[in-house]
C-alpha cells in the first residue's frame, strides 16, 4: 500500500464513508427528536452543526480516496484543504459556547481537539501527497477516526444528556 496513491486505500474510504453517512443518518433521527430543545439555545445549534461536519468530513475525504484513477496531485491538492476545514470547526466550537456545566479541559478534550486532530491530519496528508514526504495518507486515520468518535460523543448529547 503506497502512503502517496489512494489506489490502496479503497477499503478504508468504503468503510470510512459508510460509517460516516449511517451516523449522519442517526445525527438527523436524534435532531428530531430534540429539535424543539436544540433550536432553543446557540449553544446545541452550533453543536448540532459541529456534529454534522464532524461526520461529513470523513465522509467526503473518503470518497476522495475512491475516485478511480486520481492523480496523486488532484488528491494531495483535495485534502490539503482541511486546514478550511479547521477554520469551519472553529468557527462552529468556539469554547465560549460550551455549556457552562463543560469545563474546558472537557470542552478540549471531548470537541476542540478531535476537531484539530481532523484539520491537521487532512493539511498533513494533502501536504504529504503533495510532496512525497510525512507520510502522506497515513495520518488520514488518526483524524477520521477522532472526528467519528467526537461526533458519535456530541450526538449522545445531543439525543440524551440535554434531556436530563
Amino acid at each position: 500500500m503506497s502512503a502517496y496513491q489512494s489506489e490502496g486505500w479503497s477499503d478504508f474510504g468504503v468503510a470510512t464513508a459508510g460509517a460516516g453517512a449511517a451516523l449522519a443518518g442517526l445525527l438527523f433521527v436524534s435532531l428530531s427528536i430534540n429539535l424543539q430543545r436544540i433550536l432553543a439555545g446557540n449553544r446545541l445549534t452550533a453543536r448540532a452543526a459541529h456534529t454534522l461536519v464532524l461526520l461529513g468530513v470523513p465522509m467526503v475525504t473518503a470518497l476522495l480516496l475512491l475516485i478511480p484513477e486520481q492523480h496523486p496531485a488532484a488528491l494531495g491538492a483535495e485534502l490539503a484543504t482541511g486546514v478550511v476545514t479547521g477554520g469551519w470547526l472553529f468557527r462552529l466550537n468556539r469554547p465560549w459556547l460550551r455549556a457552562p456545566e463543560q469545563s474546558l479541559v472537557a470542552w478540549f478534550l471531548g470537541q476542540a481537539a478531535p476537531s484539530a486532530l481532523l484539520s491537521l491530519s487532512l493539511a498533513l496528508s494533502g501536504f504529504g501527497v503533495l510532496t512525497g514526504t510525512l507520510g502522506g495518507l497515513y495520518w488520514l486515520p488518526v483524524g477520521l477516526i477522532a472526528g467519528l468518535v467526537a461526533a458519535m460523543l456530541n450526538a449522545w448529547v445531543l439525543l440524551v444528556e440535554i434531556l436530563r
